[in-house]
């Protein structure tokens, strides 16, 4: 299904972010990367780039968060699984060139950084329950949410930097089998 223009211009926003960062991002570069206007991405954000780099990050948990609320309802294996997938397809389409423009926003501008903080919240929170569910006491499968969201993040990260699916499939081997050992039969 095509995105509507301003939809477009976030999906945009949050793609430049994970390739180039915040600082490197401008409103400017969005309109030419996007095709828009450059009057529609000001029309659209009046907040200029803070309101555009915060609604980047919204639009991104947003698609995480449905991968992980339909795959959660398989376990916690799918679930961890599905998020597996989702940065890997991520990876592999951007051709290594991007890493997840959360963690870009999270450490590195620190004036945008708190919606990026209540995401990884939100990641972590939706894992937990499924732990649960799983048969993980509730302070374990807190830790363990934790652990798969920030395990995750770094292995994007190491595999753009490697620019191979190495490190995210050697990560997610790894917290496959701790899930494993921590399910209760």
């Amino acid at each position: 299904m095509p995105m509507d223009p301003r939809t477009k211009m976030v999906a945009g926003a949050a793609q430049l972010i994970g390739e180039r960062g915040v600082g490197a991002t401008s409103v400017r570069e969005l309109a030419k990367f996007t095709g828009a206007p450059l009057g529609s991405t000001y029309h659209y954000f009046p907040g200029g780039k803070d309101q555009l780099v915060q609604e980047a990050v919204v639009w991104v948990s947003g698609r995480v968060e449905k991968i992980l609320a339909r795959a959660g309802e398989g376990g916690a294996l799918a679930a961890l699984d599905a998020f597996i997938a989702s940065w890997r397809e991520f990876l592999i389409t951007s051709d290594y060139e991007a890493s997840c423009p959360v963690l870009a926003v999270a450490t590195e501008d620190t004036a945008t950084a708190g919606p990026a903080s209540e995401v990884f919240k939100t990641w972590q929170g939706l894992l937990v329950p499924v732990l649960q569910r799983d048969g993980i006491a509730a302070e374990r499968a807190e830790r363990l949410a934790w652990l798969v969201v920030g395990s995750l993040e770094g292995a994007v990260v190491m595999a753009r930097s490697q620019r191979s699916p190495v490190p995210l499939e050697a990560v997610a081997e790894e917290l496959r089998g701790l899930i494993r050992a921590a399910v209760k039969p």
